[in-house]
């Protein structure tokens, strides 16, 4: 539940009195943060510790440079999506667009020594030059922390309902924070995970900055976490035995959602988060290895369980064509899937492609009248339904019908975007608040390729394993993605061992049978992993092992990204 990064001892220290320590000596401070750090709670703790140590600070708030609310809603309401519940696009300004720096008169330097402290989201803006402090939260906890009611968004003066605050750090919080964290992470004296709000943890600048350096080149894997939903099932419930128990399902493990998760990071068995986003702004290139011009900063391939083992069947749905969904919402690339089979029971299926026969307008007719009248819809009519089977992987290229049925774990292995699914019909069901689903026929209907149909499903939709490679004790299998996927699958099978090279591309694996592997870096670092784990070796590591713990051959899913891939013309 808790992965970590081992660093030497000393680099991590806990409490506010720790942190008040570091500060002592520095007549102007900068406390700067991410969306969702409890500041008013932040500041009356670290000045409290302040005092224990004898130093009084005069505290000035960010938040008297921030224009009016009113203005900042006429500002990024644009990029909100009106009524949509869901959908935005991404803005385009910068986090200096939300203040008025005029409006924060600077304080004179103290001759005496006094301590002027900065502080909120954005205080960097005002003072560079200080002694800068970068307080950060998991995404998460902000998401807990959103539905509690006790955070706001960026700018804003009150809480609103989670749902539209999420749109509002997903298509603008965290985009402008993002690039200001970046900016700033060169120069952060000292990095405070604010997630346990009594007790922060806290890091030096400079040892965070090795940490990043130091896995670049070896791996990492992120914190997982888990969430229910109305169709979700009970596989993690009974088969992971740290996970809380009073919830009624789990429909998703979060494995490697870059844009949303963290890295644990441990010395001397004291615990600290990071933001994914921070090793991607210090080492996307080493990452990235020769896809870091394509990419950028972004990590562009994403791991996550998909759980209807005695739950429902998904919302039958398809994701934006690319250009898609670059003009309505801003994203540089598009959400396609595939789904990999990592458990299922016997009468399992996939709902893959339309019927060899189909009507698109009787289609769109029956969804209609189903969101309008509730009539249930016979998707079966109208959408193939695939036998579902361990290790099987199916193809979903954007524009794809599709949805996983009942009784299956999917590792859903994709292109990072991770919100665009345009449900056309969700079985007529509520959510777990009791509120029916959106639907987005419309916008389906605006991206679905109907020639995927027929036979053409199971030939091009469908990967076909092919033997690459092979040892005394090993194979390596390539599970061939779609034109579309700018990602590829290798399944590497093995009794004892294998060497790998990343050949210029980060790789995503996952152990999908056995019980551990062991793996060994060029670079002198081990870690194990236990079936079903999630974990990233950058292109930098350039070579690594893969050995065995088990007693039975392990297979352990690859993802990395195609060398000289383009994308496909879209078709009419």
């Amino acid at each position: 539940m808790y992965p970590v990064f081992p660093l030497n001892h000393g680099k991590i220290e806990h409490g506010f009195l720790y942190l008040a320590s570091q500060l002592i000596g520095h007549s102007q401070i900068v406390i700067d943060g991410y969306v969702g750090v409890l500041w008013n709670h932040f500041r009356t703790q670290l000045d409290q510790a302040l005092q224990h140590h004898g130093v009084r600070a005069e505290w000035i708030s960010i938040k008297k440079a921030l224009r009016p609310s009113e203005e900042i809603d006429r500002l990024i309401e644009p990029f909100l999506g009106g009524d949509d519940p869901i959908f935005g696009k991404r803005f385009t300004g910068t986090l200096q667009d939300f203040f008025d720096l005029g409006n924060l008169s600077p304080e004179a330097d103290n001759s005496q020594g006094e301590m002027i402290i900065y502080y909120g989201t954005g205080a960097a803006l005002f003072r560079g030059d200080a002694y800068l402090v970068y307080v950060d939260v998991p995404k998460n906890e902000i998401q807990y922390r959103a539905r509690a009611g006790s955070i706001q968004n960026l700018g804003a003066t009150e809480a609103i309902d989670p749902g539209m605050m999420y749109k509002r750090f997903y298509f603008v919080d965290w985009v402008v924070l993002n690039a200001h964290k970046e900016k700033l992470l060169p120069k952060i004296d000292l990095y405070v995970d604010e997630q346990d709000a009594e007790t922060p943890s806290t890091i030096s600048g400079d040892a965070l900055r090795s940490a990043l350096t130091e896995m670049s080149r070896n791996y990492c894997r992120v914190r997982p976490w888990f969430e229910p939903g109305p169709w979700g099932g009970q596989w993690m419930k009974e088969r992971i035995p740290q996970l809380v128990k009073d919830v009624p399902n789990y429909a998703w493990s979060f494995e490697m959602i870059a844009p949303e998760q963290g890295i644990v990071l441990e010395s001397g068995g004291n615990l600290l988060e990071i933001s994914f986003d921070l090793l991607m702004a210090h080492e996307a290139r080493a990452i990235l290895g020769d896809h870091a011009d394509r990419f950028g900063q972004q990590f562009p391939i994403r791991f996550d369980f998909l759980d209807t083992f005695d739950g429902g069947n998904l919302s039958v749905q398809c994701h934006p064509r690319p250009s898609y969904v670059r003009e309505h919402f801003g994203e540089d690339f598009t959400q396609d899937e595939t789904y990999y089979i990592l458990d299922a029971k016997p009468e399992a299926k996939v709902f893959l492609g339309f019927q060899k026969d189909i009507d698109p307008p009787a289609i769109r007719s029956a969804l209609d009248e189903s969101q309008q009248y509730g009539k249930p819809v016979e998707i079966e009519r109208f959408v193939q339904a695939l036998p579902s089977e361990k290790h099987c992987l199916f193809l979903i290229p954007n524009g794809t019908i599709h949805c996983s049925g009942t009784d299956n774990l999917v590792l859903e292995i994709s292109a990072t975007p991770y919100i665009f699914t345009f449900k056309m019909y969700d079985w007529l069901r509520l959510d777990l608040q009791g509120k029916p689903r959106p639907l987005h026929i419309q916008r389906a209907f605006d991206n679905l390729y109907f020639e995927r149909r027929g036979e053409i499903v199971e030939r091009e939709l469908v990967a076909q394993p092919t033997l690459l490679e092979s040892g005394p004790d090993w194979q390596i299998y390539h599970l061939p993605t779609h034109p579309s996927h700018f990602y590829d699958v290798h399944r590497i099978e093995f009794e004892t061992s294998v060497s790998m090279h990343t050949n210029g591309s980060p790789h995503l694996l996952m152990l999908v049978e056995g019980t551990s592997i062991r793996l060994e870096t060029r670079r002198g670092k081990s870690q194990r992993f236990n079936y079903a784990e999630t974990f990233l070796v950058p292109a930098a590591t350039d070579q690594y092992q893969l050995i065995n713990e088990g007693t039975t051959p392990a297979k352990v899913v690859k993802a990395f990204l195609k060398p000289g891939w383009e994308e496909p013309a879209e078709q009419l």
